[in-house]
Order: structure tokens, then C-alpha cells, then sequence
């Protein structure tokens, strides 16, 4: 029996954004499951306190042993830390637009300090304008970007929105979460698909992850955002084709 490729969305989101490539990705593997992380969509849940490791042990519970994750941005944060803490349910990590470390730093490419604080603020009193902020830098770059939001806010009203928690804890660890140690020396195969105009994920970071990991192996898609899947979809299923 092939093993299961789970997909995981990234912040403010929810399952709902993966049903552009699903049926595609059904074709190239016969199980496939998308996933809400814990606190949005229709996975609600009740943490004592919205953490990486809270959260991606709620999650790993729906995770069958032997899965290739594929984590889209903050999706990919819990995909490598999946594998680090449950090896047993991971296979293979499949990034996409996501690093182990998001947050910028003097040696490293991330996103600015004061994006990711100035979220954080806003989230207090204009949720859904913040969300939607989120949705205009991640289509930054494309030449479809008008379309993409477009696309990615249908997906996302089908289901509930995000819980409080969930949306500050996911900002928090897109803040401070580092899982580059982890990244260098993992043991399970990591692949990765990016866009050169991400404005999230810097093109510049991707030759850092691969100095970090020599094994690690990796598709950049030239004129994608940070939401390839979308913008470029026939480009990024090549892409997974190959990785699969």
C-alpha cells in the first residue's frame, strides 16, 4: 500500500487552499489527506498553550505511521518538527515556500521583525484586514496576484475561521521557532518547492538551508510567490511529481 502524503496549510489558513491541486496530487498518490492544523478550520481544540510542540502533538495523533508531510509555510514548521519529535510517522518532508527558521536575523533571510510585530498588533483589533494583508504578501511577486487572493479567500470561507489562540501562537512561532539544528542533521529525506518572488521566504534563505543540509534537494519555480500551488500550478505539480 503507497503511504499517505498528508498536507499541511500554512498560517490564517485552512485545508480548504490544498482543493486546487488535490485532485492532481490524488493521481500521482492515491492517499492523500489534508489536514487543519489545530485551531483553524475544523480542527478546534483547547490548548493550555498554543506552542509548536502543543499543537504538532495534537496533530500527530491524526498522522498515519510512514507519512510524507507536505508543509506549506508555517505547515512546514510542523512538518520538520513532526518529524524530529514522531519519526515514526514521517517518511518524507516536502516544504513548500517554508524554512526552518522564519524569522530574519543578521545571518540569516526571513521576514523583518517588524512585519511579524505589526501582525501581531493588529490582530487585536482588525483580524480579518490583517488575514488579508497576510493574503496580499504572499501573492507578491506573481503576475497573477489579483486572482490568487481572490482564489485562496474562496478556498478559505467554506470553513471556519481561525481561533484567537491559534493565530497568536502561529505568529509567535513563525517569531521565534528555530528548527535549523534539526534541519542540518535530520535523518528523514527533506525536498523542498519555492518561489523566487517570495517575499516571505527570501530566495536568499534557500542557499541557506542548503548549506545547512547538503542532502536536502529542491525546485525554485522563477516568476511564483509564496503560494506556487496557486499561481503556478502546473509547474509546482511537476515539481512534486518528481519529488514523489
Amino acid at each position: 500500500m503507497q503511504n499517505e502524503l498528508v498536507l499541511l496549510h500554512g498560517w490564517g489558513m485552512n485545508k480548504g487552499v490544498w482543493e486546487v491541486i488535490q485532485p492532481e496530487l490524488e493521481f500521482l498518490c492515491n492517499n492523500v489527506k489534508s489536514l487543519d492544523l489545530p485551531g483553524y478550520g475544523e480542527h478546534s481544540c483547547k490548548l493550555t498553550a498554543y506552542t509548536l510542540h502543543n499543537a504538532a502533538k495534537l496533530l500527530s495523533k491524526q498522522i498515519k505511521p510512514n507519512s510524507t508531510l507536505m508543509g506549506w509555510s508555517l505547515g512546514g514548521l510542523f512538518s520538520l518538527y513532526i518529524a524530529k519529535h514522531w519519526p515514526d510517522k514521517v517518511s518524507k518532508v516536502i516544504l513548500v515556500s517554508s524554512t526552518p527558521f522564519f524569522a530574519e536575523q543578521d545571518d540569516w533571510s526571513g521576514i523583518k521583525a517588524d512585519v511579524l510585530n505589526t501582525f501581531k498588533e493588529q490582530l487585536v483589533s482588525h483580524r480579518d484586514k490583517t488575514i488579508e494583508r497576510f493574503l496580499a504578501i504572499q501573492a507578491t511577486g506573481s503576475q497573477s496576484a489579483k486572482d490568487d487572493i481572490k482564489q485562496l479567500k474562496k478556498l478559505l470561507k467554506q470553513y471556519p475561521a481561525p481561533q484567537e489562540d491559534a493565530l497568536t501562537g502561529g505568529l509567535e512561532i513563525l517569531q521565534q521557532d528555530d528548527l535549523r539544528a534539526f534541519f542540518s542533521d535530520c535523518e528523514v529525506p527533506i525536498k523542498g518547492v519555492f518561489g523566487r518572488l517570495d517575499a516571505l521566504v527570501p530566495y536568499r534563505a534557500i542557499a541557506k538551508m542548503h548549506a545547512l543540509n547538503p542532502q536536502f534537494e529542491y525546485e525554485v519555480l522563477d516568476k511564483a510567490s509564496h503560494a506556487p500551488f496557486i499561481s503556478h500550478k502546473e509547474e509546482f505539480l511537476k515539481a512534486i511529481k518528481s519529488i514523489l
